[in-house]
């Protein structure tokens, strides 16, 4: 879904290659790193741990550059395209190899924009719009090389749910909190961002409005009306449900592709996408069990201060 972060203060291209030497008041090359996070709610373990430190060394190497972050975002998508070919042309090795230059890419994208305080409107609409663009190619190559139509359309589908269900599950647990989900960005009005917006109108809004619909709905069958308390919804929109959804994201569901490629093992891929719709299953069962003792018991709530306090990390996220 379109990244619509809060961004850390902008440090310039010549400071960040200066740092070593310089007084204390320059700051760490970890602090630079920080900056260049999003802080979510749940940790895409794989990100934190690979992902984003390499997506990091690119935006630091781009930074004193006038490369733009829309540009490395085309530069992303046209390498998941090419991946894509790779695929249905049956040099499935080549292919999850490009998946994880694609999936840094991804990430040295938003992280090179809040580096330099360049966010943009545009930027957000075309990361979401060619991602799914680059999943729907992808999907396509395999059902064209597996012969499994049917499976590779349904896991499109699946894998466009399950990233949209990660999205949406934040901005909802942010809400029940009274937090900002994501800092406005407004551009100058212009061809390119009017038909971005009006794809993402058409195409993706609707699945916003369907997966808030359902999971409001989920908490109001099982609080009933004491689905309007804070504490209900801070335990129906858990931490714990917020980082199941983050590790169905993005740089998690290439790095699975690009294993299932590198075993030539395409053909498993769809059911295994279609196999992760257990995981918003399994979440709902469990809020639903702990909201209704909740309710009935009286008790203040199944989330606790100190998992709250621990559920705000300065990780990946969608963009």
């Amino acid at each position: 879904m379109a990244s619509n972060s809060s961004v850390s203060p902008h440090r310039s291209g010549e400071d960040m290659g200066n740092e070593k030497g310089h007084g204390r008041n320059r700051p760490t090359l970890l602090s630079a790193f920080q900056a260049s996070l999003k802080v979510r709610p749940g940790l895409e373990y794989v990100n934190l741990v690979i992902f984003r430190p390499l997506g990091f060394v690119v935006a630091r190497a781009l930074l004193p550059t006038r490369v733009r972050p829309e540009q490395v975002v085309i530069a992303h998508t046209g390498l998941g395209l090419l991946a894509a070919g790779c695929l249905a042309r049956g040099w499935e090795r080549a292919a999850a190899a490009l998946l994880q230059v694609v999936t840094v890419l991804d990430n040295a994208d938003g992280q090179l924009a809040r580096l330099r305080r360049q966010e943009s409107e545009l930027g957000r609409y075309l990361d979401t719009e060619l991602d799914t663009v680059v999943n729907a190619a992808l999907l396509a190559a395999i059902g064209y090389r597996t012969r499994r139509w049917r499976a590779s359309l349904a896991a499109l589908l699946a894998l466009t749910g399950l990233l949209s269900w990660d999205f949406n599950l934040e901005y909802l647990y942010r809400r029940a909190r009274g937090e900002v989900f994501r800092s406005e960005v407004r551009d100058p009005d212009g061809r390119a961002v009017r038909l971005a917006r009006a794809i993402y109108r058409f195409v993706f809004a609707p699945q916003d409005a369907m997966i808030r619909w359902l999971e409001e709905l989920g908490l109001w069958l099982s609080a009933g009306h004491h689905a309007r308390e804070e504490c209900v919804g801070r335990s129906w929109w858990h931490p714990v449900v917020v980082t199941a959804a983050a590790n169905l994201g993005r740089s998690t569901q290439y790095l699975w592709l690009g294993i299932f490629a590198w075993r030539r093992r395409l053909a498993s891929y769809p059911t295994f996408v279609l196999s992760q719709l257990l995981i918003p299953l399994l979440m709902t069962i469990w809020r639903w069990s702990a909201v209704r003792r909740q309710v009935s018991g009286g008790r203040e709530g199944v989330v606790g201060r100190r998992s709250e306090n621990r559920a705000r990390f300065p990780v990946a996220g969608h963009g």
